[in-house]
């Protein structure tokens, strides 16, 4: 189970996992990976190729047609998956630390994920012994008719760096319990925490080619599992522009997909609400993970008349972010996770003042101490933000905040449903009939009420519009990897009339 070594230059050196096999790239090319504090590589990854995502699908396909897999029953499954949470929670501190290492998120917040990993696989593993069918009360006479759910084949999951591992479970665990098999590619800035899943999956004695890793670049070998013709579902996390790409291929092939893709999601604050309870979850929603989550509450929209004390109460809140090394444990704010991310984020600040936003904090690359050679930006707010601002319209996937004005509910919900995507939404307020009442309005696929950026691996997770098709936890999520079947049987005596359709 030989997955990382030393290399001669002193980084971990990862191989892909396929077909049960500890394998380098078929040509032998590597890549390396960079801690985004440091700003150090350390460790070297395969760089994959259509070969190797052919390895693969082949590998995926052989399980779900001919392996063990496909002979198990739906109850040995569900153990399985059981077993491989239990070695999650052994390994719950490396993981989270290998996460840290690779995409430069708080050890706070990725202990508390890879400490939750395990209730997404005993959650869909209890379910994979509960997919029913159903008898069916059918119009037809002489006619017993039924229906099953059957898994799809084999999966590929393509996901973004910034929640490498909880990204790639709401795949795994829901497409696993179906019976699907499944090849995972990871973000090539953040590979390293998959590959030490599969070593897991391995450990827990999930058969060969149940679950594939292949490492590398999007055009190289994610676009080729994409177009694969052997390749039935993708689920993608990422960008509007990837997911976008993704969907046109797979078209080509009717293969089903699910697209988790970006927001730009309004944090509503109603003059009733409770301000200090709403300033936290204001600071929750942007600042927390530097606002490189899907569900920031990157516009946050205020009523008038507790507009400006809101504004100064949220800007002296977040004065007092502590920016620095993401290990420690003190630490609120971490680094940007990739270059070119950090280089747009300073890109849209310098947007949104040629718009004439007024900057009331941040604006700028931080140049504290504290920050070491990391790639990080100031906790960012500006206010006087119009909703037609490319600030407010563009998603800037980073530690930015714009606050709007509104002067009632039927704005409030106007300027939130003003927008291409359709991700999530918060509203702030202590009037139980709005509370009850205004989420109907919002036309996104999640609405946080007096709460922020919460997800259970029991309530449904995706979005409208432009934010993405289809859904990822809960019960919603298993029926994205399942197919149905009817099946008619006659129990008459003698075959009616048969050019007339029954």
């Amino acid at each position: 189970m030989n997955t990382a070594t030393k290399a001669a230059a002193g980084l971990e050196r990862y191989r892909m996992y396929i077909g049960g096999e500890w394998t380098d790239a078929a040509d032998g090319e590597t890549f390396e990976t960079t801690d985004p504090y440091t700003m150090q590589a350390w460790a070297t990854l395969p760089r994959g190729r259509k070969v190797d995502a052919e390895r693969a699908v082949q590998a995926a396909d052989k399980a779900f047609n001919s392996g063990p897999w496909s002979a198990m029953k739906a109850s040995a499954r569900g153990l399985l998956l059981h077993r491989l949470a239990d070695l999650i929670v052994r390994d719950a501190d490396k993981l989270a630390r290998i996460e840290v290492r690779d995409n430069g998120k708080l050890i706070t917040e990725m202990r508390a994920q890879t400490g939750y990993l395990p209730e997404y696989f005993r959650y869909f593993g209890g379910l994979a012994d509960k997919i029913e069918g159903a008898v069916l009360p059918i119009d037809k006479s002489d006619t017993f008719n039924y229906t099953t759910h059957e898994p799809l084949g084999v999966c590929v999951a393509i996901t973004a760096w910034n929640s490498p591992l909880l990204l790639a479970v709401n795949k795994l665990a829901p497409g696993l319990a179906a019976g699907n098999t499944f090849v995972l590619k990871p973000s090539e800035y953040t590979s390293a925490s998959a590959l030490e899943l599969a070593k897991l999956f391995e450990e827990a004695g999930f058969p060969p080619g149940v679950l594939n890793v292949v490492t590398g670049y999007g055009a190289e070998v994610g676009a080729p599992l994409v177009e694969h013709k052997k390749v039935a579902k993708i689920g993608f996390t990422g960008s509007e522009f990837g997911g976008q790409k993704i969907y046109e291929a797979a078209a080509r092939d009717f293969k089903h997909v699910t697209l988790e893709l970006g927001g730009k999601s309004a944090n509503i604050v109603f003059a009733d609400a409770n301000l200090d309870d709403a300033v936290k979850g204001a600071i929750s929603g942007i600042f927390a993970a530097t606002g490189q989550t899907c569900v920031a509450g990157s516009r946050l929209l205020v009523q008038d008349s507790i507009y400006d004390e809101f504004v100064d109460r949220l800007v002296a809140f977040a004065r007092s972010a502590r920016m620095g090394d993401p290990s420690d444990r003190a630490t609120q704010v971490g680094p940007v996770t990739t270059p070119p991310q950090y280089e747009k984020i300073l890109e849209y600040i310098g947007i949104a003042r040629n718009e004439g936003a007024q900057c009331r904090l941040g604006g700028n690359a931080s140049t504290r101490p504290e920050c070491g050679a990391g790639l990080f930006v100031e906790p960012t707010i500006f206010s006087e933000v119009r909703n037609d601002m490319r600030i407010a319209q563009e998603e800037v996937f980073g530690p930015v905040l714009s606050c709007i004005r509104f002067k009632d509910d039927d704005e409030a919900a106007a300027i939130a449903n003003d927008s291409l995507y359709g991700l999530a939404a918060g509203v702030w307020t202590s009037d139980l009939r709005r509370a009850l009442e205004f989420p109907k309005r919002l036309k996104v696929g999640m609405v946080w009420v007096n709460m922020y950026r919460a997800v259970s691996y029991m309530s449904p997770f995706g979005g409208y519009k432009r934010s993405g098709i289809g859904r990822e936890n809960g019960m919603d999520a298993i029926r994205e990897y399942l197919q149905t079947k009817s099946v008619w049987i006659s129990t008459a005596k003698e075959t009616p009339d048969p050019f007339v359709i029954r």
